[in-house]
């Protein structure tokens, strides 16, 4: 089979760095393409100079150098970036795994129209566990209709600059969803002083941020008598590259479309 070309962006960051090294034990994928920011103090060294050996591939901030020899670009940046990546890619037939969170709906908006002209995986969680997690909180949502409140709690290092998590928040969909309720309509994210009586139609959030946390995540189910708990805990990043790599396999024969983990990982319906 001929080894798929792949490039990263943000190739210099924890999550660009994991991805880089799971491309370099991958028999059935190479990089093709290392992205970062302008002025990024590593443009100019090799992809995989911090593993210790080469990748043969330099690191860039020209979008047409790093993507020249890409099939796929894997890209868990910034919205700001991911956009212009997304740009790029959409004019040029890139495919695109995008795993970076904190987008508005204008963001969303032009991911879902590049994808009428390129093959896109777009998920806030790129990790298996999460995603059959995902369709965990989609079944206990339903048998806990009545009676529950629902709290999601998230912690994460103190670099993250977005909150909720997009996991946190994809989680609160996916319930809202099961219930028939608008997540932007029954979601509560802060919560002091005086607040009353809690809506039993809310869902909450509570967000952790310190250290070096990788991603934890639990939704509580409480009610009289019972609390029922069902929890992600990270300790690395290798499930999101591993995630990302099969995505970016899923799209091999995808020439346009907006897809997502469920269809990555056969989870719809």
């Amino acid at each position: 089979m001929k080894p798929m070309n792949i490039a990263i962006a943000g190739a210099s960051g924890r999550m660009g760095q994991m991805l880089i090294a799971a491309l370099q034990q991958a028999p059935d994928a190479r990089l093709a393409g290392a992205l970062e920011r302008a002025g990024a103090p590593a443009i100019g060294s090799d992809a995989a100079a911090f593993t210790g050996a080469r990748a043969g591939v330099a690191i860039t901030d020209d979008l047409a150098a790093g993507l020249a020899g890409a099939e796929v670009l894997i890209d868990f940046t910034r919205p700001e970036a991911t956009l212009a990546h997304l740009a790029y890619c959409a004019a040029h037939g890139v495919k695109l795994v995008i795993g970076t969170t904190g987008f508005d709906a204008a963001g969303k908006a032009a991911i879902a129209a590049a994808a009428e002209k390129t093959a896109i995986v777009f998920a806030p969680n790129m990790s298996v566990g999460v995603n059959v997690t995902l369709k965990l909180l989609e079944f206990a949502a339903k048998q806990f209709d009545l009676g529950y409140d629902i709290e999601i709690i998230e912690a994460h290092h103190r670099h993250k600059v977005d909150a909720p998590s997009g996991t946190a928040l994809k989680m609160g969909e996916v319930i809202a969803d099961a219930l028939g309720r608008d997540l932007k309509a029954c979601g509560v994210f802060a919560r002091e002083g005086v607040t009353g009586p809690r809506d039993p139609s809310s869902i909450g959030f509570a967000t952790v941020r310190g250290g070096d946390i990788i991603g934890d995540h639990t939704v509580m189910f409480a009610t009289e008598g019972e609390r029922i708990e069902i929890s992600h805990k990270s300790s690395s990043r290798q499930h999101y590259a591993n995630g990302a790599l099969r995505a970016a396999h899923f799209l091999a024969d995808k020439q346009r479309g907006l897809y997502d983990m469920y269809d990555v990982l056969g989870l719809n319906g």
